[in-house]
């Protein structure tokens, strides 16, 4: 979830990004008889960095779409939305813009449209993305497209006036939780971008048998969940209440992002002095947003979908994907650099942004996340052996 968001229309994402000249690697698709009403459920706050993208597409085709509805939703209550809808018959959700945990989740059940019969009417996705997108998008199984990306974390975040001396490993950081009872916090993992991350970030740190497989080589891992859990008072339900608590001294060190970083401290939510650090044996778990579409959902309206998606995917509306660092970088596609964006998210990132994190996502390496079925096994184990403790 987003604690907010900001829509920057005009800029890098005005005429250019409405004149719609075709590009090479971009579909064209026939416009449908009638301009339709698109709804879009957002269970990832990806909507703080792609609205304004949206927004363009209904000002430059109005043609295709009269408007579009925008709710948002916890990532967990989703599946089940839809598979109820489905059952009935009546699917009203068009289009779902989702993180690893929804995603999963409806790959499981088979909730999503299969778009391997329609890449000829989607962009050459491996030419256009970032070589990490586009591993990112392996995850996707031909039933969704990422449509921003970020390298995440797992980063710790901790206010220097009250950790003076931050822990440099995972065995500080637990000995630390120790010391300082109810002072660490993370959010539970199906519903935070944080939590996530730094549960498959964990076997890296810990030097696990094998980081891809919670169920049979996680055993250092859930056995360091369990110990740290001794000292964390509850999980937070989501991030937001994680930065919120930061902010107001509840806690000392949460688990962040690099997004998750900039984002409250520009916002104000997090003091702008909040610094962030990695763990020793420190690896990337990447992230990113997908658009998927729910079974059900008219062939006419997919055919518009797919055209929205192609419009999103074009560096000039990509560039919106900086936003004020919600997902910083943001970007999934090549060569869409920071003066693209709109001033304002120029100046956010000059002024709460980290200079080491460059270094920092050069020099260290970048992993994807785990593939679905094994993230939908990390979440119930989480669930049953490390959030029941807390009810």
């Amino acid at each position: 979830m987003q604690i907010t968001r900001r829509t920057f229309v005009g800029g890098v994402a005005g005429m250019a990004g409405l004149g719609l000249l075709p590009a090479r690697g971009w579909s064209a698709l026939a416009a449908p008889a009638n301009p339709v009403t698109i709804t879009i459920v957002d269970v990832a706050g990806n909507l703080a960095l792609t609205q304004g993208m949206f927004e363009n597409y209904a000002a430059a085709k109005p043609e295709w779409v009269s408007s579009f509805a925008f709710t948002k939703a916890p990532a967990p209550e989703l599946p089940a939305k839809i598979q109820a809808q489905q059952a009935a018959g009546r699917v009203d959700i068009d289009l779902v813009l989702t993180g690893t945990d929804a995603l999963s989740a409806g790959l499981d059940q088979g909730l999503w449209v299969d778009l391997s019969a329609h890449k000829a009417e989607l962009p050459d996705l491996a030419s256009i993305y970032l070589p990490q997108a586009n591993k990112m998008q392996a995850l996707a199984k031909d039933q969704g497209v990422v449509v921003t990306y970020y390298p995440s974390g797992p980063l710790i975040e901790y206010m220097p006036d009250r950790v003076p001396t931050p822990p440099k490993s995972a065995e500080e950081l637990l000995e630390w939780a120790k010391a300082n009872p109810n002072k660490f916090i993370y959010a539970r993992p199906a519903n935070s971008g944080p939590g996530r991350t730094f549960l498959m970030g964990l076997p890296y740190l810990l030097g696990d048998s094998d980081p891809l497989d919670p169920v049979n080589g996680w055993s250092k891992t859930w056995e360091y969940l369990k110990a740290i859990g001794q000292y964390v008072e509850y999980y937070g339900t989501g991030t937001g209440q994680t930065m919120k608590e930061l902010g107001e001294g509840t806690r000392d060190i949460i688990v962040s992002t690099t997004g998750w970083d900039i984002n409250p401290r520009a916002l104000g939510i997090v003091p702008a002095e909040a610094k962030v650090g990695t763990l020793a044996g420190f690896h990337w778990v990447t992230d990113a947003h997908y658009a998927v579409i729910p079974k059900g959902v008219s062939d006419e309206k997919v055919n518009v979908l797919l055209d929205i998606i192609n419009f999103i995917l074009q560096p000039q509306q990509q560039a919106i994907a900086y936003d004020e660092g919600y997902f910083y970088p943001g970007p999934a596609v090549k060569d869409v650099t920071l003066d693209m964006a709109p001033q304002a998210s120029q100046d956010v990132i000059a002024e709460f942004g980290r200079p080491e994190y460059e270094d920092w996502i050069a020099n260290n390496p970048l992993e994807v996340p785990l593939e679905p079925a094994r993230i939908v096994d990390a979440f119930r184990i989480w669930d049953e052996q490390v959030g029941s403790a807390k009810g």
